[in-house]
């Protein structure tokens, strides 16, 4: 459904979107995530046609974003961060006239829109002005506004934002109703709620793609945590003399013990072998454990890396570095 390759865009000498290529499925749920200025919304706004991208290929259903962007606008609804809302005109009447500018039929426009207000749970402002509407309300017109044309393909950035808890459950399962029929990318500072909603995650880490897993191969991706005593490098040295070992990020602990997170070759459960393997060099010991990673861990994981190569080579990234999606790593 989503074709994108080697896809950039500058402002400047800012690379908003620096070189980024994945693939979305049709019928997927992806959530793309990252800080704020990663390159979210300027990804968004390229895949919607706003925003002309510097170089690369962008397609939507087969068609490019920047030939073809009227095919393009006609397979997608688009919920953008600021919501367009016309402060004088009632929600119905907005409906309406959305549904009419989308083309949708006039012998199904009563039905989508009735369908809009009751999935969306606005049917009880439906009279009331938009300008007077609260963000939870108009965050919803919008939801129902990019529904309205039963689209292929929904882009919504932060579709939860300003509801409440209730009206966010309400949200995250109709959503999660719609990806059965629709492709959905959504956007989220809340990882719980993505991690809870979407098969796959996209995470944007200063403009370029740091990650693209299914949820499904995160919590199946294992970790060894190790806590012990003694010089980091001396006890890396020990961690890394164990075969199998594929990387390790420490970070500390507290009481003078580094907290290690391991990766293995295969997700092999090295744990008695590098408990001997520190011991032997003389460390003290206070944690051994194998834990399923979260879409957290991996969060947290991308970030460090990142700032350890901004501290290491500068703004500018060597390419090798930016490629790695280990946080160190060390042959055996």
């Amino acid at each position: 459904m989503i074709h994108v390759e080697h896809l950039t865009k500058t402002f400047g000498v800012v690379h908003a979107v620096d070189d980024v290529s994945f693939e979305v499925d049709k019928n997927e749920v992806v959530g793309l995530l990252g800080n704020n200025g990663a390159g979210k919304t300027t990804l968004m706004r390229i895949l919607t046609t706003y925003l002309p991208a510097s170089s690369g290929i962008a397609k939507v259903d087969g068609f490019d974003v920047m030939t073809q962007s009227l095919e393009v606008r006609q397979r997608i609804g688009y919920l953008p961060e600021s919501i367009p809302l016309y402060p004088e005109m009632r929600v119905s009447e907005y409906l309406e006239y959305r549904a009419k500018l989308k083309g949708v039929h006039r012998h199904n426009r009563r039905l989508r829109i009735d369908y809009c207000l009751e999935v969306c749970r606005i049917r009880q402002v439906a009279r009331r002005l938009l300008g007077t509407l609260s963000k939870g309300y108009r965050q919803r017109v919008g939801l129902a506004d990019a529904l309205i044309a039963d689209p292929k393909l929904l882009i919504l950035d932060e579709p939860t934002d300003g509801l409440d808890p209730g009206q966010k459950q309400e949200t995250l399962a109709l959503l999660r109703e719609l990806g059965q029929n629709h492709t959905i990318m959504l956007s989220s500072h809340l990882l719980t709620e993505v991690e809870a909603l979407v098969n796959r995650v996209l995470i944007l880490r200063r403009g370029r793609l740091g990650l693209s897993r299914r949820i499904a191969d995160l919590e199946a991706d294992p970790v060894l945590l190790i806590e012990a005593k003694g010089p980091v490098e001396a006890v890396r040295k020990a961690i890394y003399t164990v075969p199998g070992v594929q990387s390790a990020y420490d970070r500390p602990a507290g009481d003078d013990y580094v907290l290690y997170e391991i990766r293995t070759e295969h997700d092999r459960d090295l744990r008695e072998a590098l408990a001997a393997s520190i011991i032997q060099a003389g460390f003290a010991l206070r944690r051994l454990d194998l834990k399923r990673r979260t879409l957290l861990d991996r969060w947290n994981e991308i970030n460090a890396s990142e700032d350890n190569l901004a501290a290491l080579y500068g703004a500018k990234r060597p390419a090798a570095a930016a490629d790695s999606q280990h946080v160190t790593t060390q042959s055996a």
